[in-house]
């Protein structure tokens, strides 16, 4: 009787979590992916951090979808080249507003005044910043207003962006937000500063969906392993480590599929196979992944 209860427990702890986990990150992306009607949110997205990497390619990729897209970042140079490749390529409109997502909290005033009026579906919070090289705590802690960087930029910015767009969609009853969190923020890694904001990430989403089910506002976070953008030169081939418009392309078709994903099948196995190694052998995965972390650089930009 014991080992038929232990069986019994284990086969429902399988269709609890596996189950589930199989379905958001492989089965419905591959057969459902391309049926998800983005604009019936809104006429125009909203994207942070959208002057390079994942950011710029959500960007360019929604505006493929036919959506107008608010390209947001601090770099007003690179937004506008991007915002120009977006019109002359997609034929649909762009609205450019460079703000510093590491100031005060005055930047949200001046993006809640450029964005007032328009008809907003979607909003992509995918702002944010790393780690400028396999630093301890200590060490990010004594560089000039690191630490409050990162929070503003990791933290800070998805709750203020969800404030910016979420009375519009409640009054409308349709609405997307999309935070672009990390694997970090799922398994133990030695970054605490960095995977603890994206934790938060996480949990922001979780909650809110509860918090606001059945008032036709949606919340998704996607969390990537190592993709090819200008926050890390880490080796992989590109099944492990796609560039943006790959890392982008996929992520999308996950959209719809859970309230947690993570964008790309290879990160999805390498989330699964790292929570297996943290539960049989966690001595020697946090060894392994101290001795990889310090063989990380920062790509020069």
């Amino acid at each position: 009787m014991f080992g038929q209860i232990c069986v019994w427990i284990v086969v429902a702890q399988f269709v609890r979590y596996f189950l589930p986990w199989l379905y958001s990150n492989f089965i419905g992306p591959h057969f459902f992916g391309d049926k998800f009607n983005f604009k019936k949110h809104g006429e125009w997205a909203v994207v942070t951090g959208a002057s390079d990497g994942i950011g710029k390619e959500f960007a360019k990729q929604l505006a493929a979808k036919g959506l107008n897209v608010v390209l947001i970042s601090r770099s007003l140079g690179k937004l506008e080249k991007v915002a120009s490749e977006i019109q002359k390529k997609y034929k649909t409109k762009t609205l450019v507003i460079d703000v510093d997502f590491t100031k005060g909290l005055e930047i949200y005033d001046t993006i809640q005044a450029k964005i007032k009026g328009l008809d907003i579906g979607i909003l992509v919070n995918n702002v944010g910043m790393g780690y400028p090289g396999p630093l301890h705590f200590h060490e990010l802690a004594a560089k000039d207003k690191f630490l409050w960087d990162m929070v503003a930029c990791n933290v800070l910015s998805i709750s203020y962006m969800t404030k910016q767009v979420i009375n519009g969609m409640l009054e409308k009853r349709s609405g997307l937000i999309i935070n672009i969190s990390s694997m970090a923020g799922t398994i133990p890694l030695p970054v605490c500063l960095y995977s603890s904001t994206k934790a938060y990430v996480d949990k922001f989403t979780e909650d809110f969906n509860i918090e606001y089910q059945g008032k036709g506002v949606s919340m998704q976070s996607i969390n990537p392993g190592p993709v090819l953008t200008n926050m890390w030169t880490i080796e992989g081939e590109t099944w492990i480590k796609p560039n943006a418009e790959m890392y982008v392309a996929s992520a999308l078709t996950t959209i719809g599929m859970g309230t947690h994903t993570f964008g790309y099948y290879s990160h999805a196995l390498l989330q699964l196979g790292s929570r297996f190694a943290v539960f049989c052998f966690p001595y020697l995965y946090e060894k392994f992944v101290w001795h990889t972390h310090r063989k990380l650089k920062p790509q020069s930009t």
